[in-house]
């Protein structure tokens, strides 16, 4: 979004900007149906939705998208303002622009969750933003569960639900050169120092067997077979295939120790 000047064909170099003797006519003539003075809020209210869009610009979305869902926010912001109350425009309307970018990225997610964890997510997040207004920080977790009277694991999962995806391959810090993304941040518990030289020795020791115990130990334990099968595909008898069973495993295990 950084250098664009241009958003759904708006110049945003050129936006207007109310003063607030002028927010508050209009507003009141909105209020009593002034078609024109909505018309100018608007167009006056756009740095607004621009600036509250830009906290949303990491995930992936088309800023035009975004900023025409923003205008829907304003919108209702304008309908549902009381001029009559000691509120600035712009402490009403921010919350009620980011709410509208929100829902539309919780309906719009790559990952499709159910509608009443939405409904859920959508309660925490309206008495999340309530209570950061009323107490001046970012309200915890309990503190949510409390307000609304739910268990905290609703709340958390509720949260985590309508969270976007990250990419392992997002990055986390760039210091000119080579950046670090999440990828390096994850610790590999399966292919450890541990199971590759393991592995390694393993390979080692089956390829020092001869063919024919190769292939035993491939039909046994690769695809399943019994002795019996093993003996039929081979041509030879089910002790000859024990036995050859037998000392190739010996061998590896040898090899191994």
């Amino acid at each position: 979004m950084q250098g664009k000047v241009e958003i759904c064909g708006v110049s945003t170099a050129n936006l207007s900007v109310l003063s607030q003797a002028e927010m508050d006519i209009l507003l009141r003539k909105s209020k009593l149906g002034d078609k024109a003075a909505r018309e100018k809020l608007i167009e006056g209210n756009l740095r607004l939705v621009l600036s509250v869009i830009q906290r949303f610009d990491k995930r992936g979305e088309c800023p035009d998208d975004l900023f025409q869902v923003g205008c829907i926010g304003l919108i209702k912001a304008i309908a549902n303002f009381d001029p009559d109350k000691q509120v600035r425009f712009s402490t009403y309307g921010v919350p009620m622009i980011a709410g509208e970018v929100r829902r539309y990225l919780r309906d719009n997610s790559a990952i499709r969750v159910s509608r009443s964890i939405r409904d859920l997510a959508y309660r925490v997040l309206q008495c999340k933003e309530a209570m950061t207004a009323k107490i001046g920080r970012e309200p915890s977790l309990e503190e949510i569960s409390k307000e609304l009277d739910l268990p905290i694991s609703d709340v958390s999962q509720a949260l985590d639900a309508v969270c976007s995806p990250v990419s392992l391959y997002d990055h986390v810090y760039s210091d000119g050169e080579d950046p670090l993304t999440i990828m390096d941040q994850v610790k590999d518990t399966r292919n450890t120092e541990g199971n590759w030289m393991e592995h390694i020795t393993l390979q080692n020791a089956f390829q020092a067997l001869s063919p024919r115990e190769k292939q035993i130990l491939s039909l046994r334990f690769y695809d399943g077979k019994t002795q019996m099968e093993v003996a039929g595909a081979m041509g030879i008898s089910q002790a000859q295939v024990s036995r050859l069973e037998k000392g190739a495993i010996g061998a590896m295990r040898k090899s191994i120790c």
